[in-house]
């Protein structure tokens, strides 16, 4: 079985446009607060290419659809949508949540992505990726398909985090690789913040900085939803799932998807990097 290169794309957008009246949108009917309608949105809307967050700017809850939202979809959207009103503002992003397949490199027998950060825990080396990299019991390796390391817990959807205990001997990455004989040290776990200028490392795509966008976005996956995760202008491709996001010597999360290419831009979602260490009683080094 070929393995897949995993960024798993997702939609987004940097501003977000309200469709009503338009032929790609409708028009919202009646009044909801903004906290009851990501209530709502977070019990009913499960539709597959959707994302919904609060919006920073304005304080109003932003969902989000891509081109697969059709038909059927389309019409349990609406449903959802229409009955929390001028609360919620709707937008169509051009793209398709999808898993993509190609590269080589860090990989397991199905996947292609990209290491996060180190750790230690009862005095042993660990590194922290995304969930939906791999299973419980995969194994990493290299390029060279030398063993990294195997994978001792996976949490994927819901959230999107893994734990890989390192293979004695092999290279432990206690820095991020910036290229050019440039490294930037990782000394503690930071918590995103609207505005603030972050930097991701993949494996495909190397080294690409932008802003946080939003914080606490769900994006439904065909796999699941997954919850928390921050937002960013950031670019990403196949290949760079798992890699990290960080903030100068702060560790900030995980990249797991995203919409668009470094060439032509876009957006990226990522696992915020606390809750996964706390998950697994990790600290970094």
């Amino acid at each position: 079985m070929p393995r897949k290169a995993l960024w798993i794309a997702a939609v987004g957008a940097a501003a977000a446009l309200a469709l009503t009246g338009t032929t790609s949108g409708w028009a919202q009917e009646s009044a909801s607060s903004g906290p009851n309608a990501m209530r709502a949105l977070t019990g009913d809307l499960t539709v597959p290419g959707t994302t919904w967050y609060t919006d920073p700017r304005t304080g109003r809850a932003t969902v989000t659809y891509d081109d697969t939202v059709t038909g059927a979809a389309m019409a349990r959207l609406r449903g959802v949508t229409g009955r929390l009103g001028g609360a919620v503002t709707v937008v169509h992003e051009p793209g398709i949540l999808t898993r993509r397949s190609s590269g080589s490199g860090i990989h397991t027998a199905e996947f292609d992505c990209s290491l996060g950060f180190s750790g230690q825990k009862d005095r042993k080396p660990y590194f922290i990726t995304a969930g939906h990299c791999g299973a419980a019991g995969a194994q990493w390796f290299n390029a060279d398909d030398s063993l990294i390391g195997t994978v001792v817990d996976s949490q994927f959807p819901g959230v999107d985090y893994a734990l890989v205990a390192y293979e004695p001997g092999a290279e432990r990455a206690g820095v991020v690789d910036l290229g050019g004989g440039k490294v930037q040290d990782i000394a503690r776990a930071g918590v995103a913040r609207v505005g603030e200028h972050v930097t991701r490392k993949g494996q495909t795509t190397g080294v690409h900085s932008g802003t946080v966008m939003a914080l606490d976005v769900t994006v439904n996956y065909p796999e699941g939803k997954v919850s928390g995760l921050v937002k960013t202008d950031v670019c990403a491709e196949n290949g760079d799932s798992g890699g990290p996001l960080f903030d100068g010597t702060a560790a900030i999360g995980l990249l797991s998807g995203g919409k668009g290419d470094c060439t032509a831009g876009g957006v990226s979602y990522y696992q915020p990097v606390q809750p996964a260490l706390q998950a697994f009683g990790i600290a970094l080094y």
